[in-house]
């Protein structure tokens, strides 16, 4: 059920930091400090200490902290046991671990290019 990010760490806010501002990155980005501004990257990873407030926008998000903003992701968006999201949610799968806080709204888009239409057999 748990996705594992085959993308490798690129960018990192460590635990003692605050950072103020918006991140534009390639590949992983892993936050365990406290965080001001949006975040567009690969993959997102918030670490159980961590505090984002603002939007994440990324193939894949990773919720083990506290977030107040929107997400988008395009795979997945996974709310560990100690996370809290106060925000709208868009993805196509969304998991929530027992434990996990989810306050919002959540908008599943279908993955239209993997569905195979059947055609009926004619007799």
């Amino acid at each position: 059920m748990f996705h594992r990010n085959k993308e490798k760490l690129e960018s990192f806010i460590g635990t003692n930091s605050n950072f103020k501002g918006d991140i534009n990155t390639k590949g992983t980005l892993r936050i365990d400090g406290t965080m001001d501004g949006n975040v567009n990257a690969d993959w997102v990873i918030l670490g159980e200490k961590a505090f984002l407030k603002g939007d994440i926008t990324a193939r894949g998000v990773i919720i083990g902290g506290r977030v107040e903003g929107n997400l988008k992701a395009k795979e997945i968006i996974e709310i560990k046991s100690k996370g809290q999201v106060s925000g709208d949610t868009f993805t196509s799968k969304l998991a929530i671990v027992e434990g996990g806080v989810f306050n919002g709204r959540v908008y599943m888009e279908r993955d239209e290019s993997k569905i195979v239409e059947f055609q009926a057999k004619e007799r």
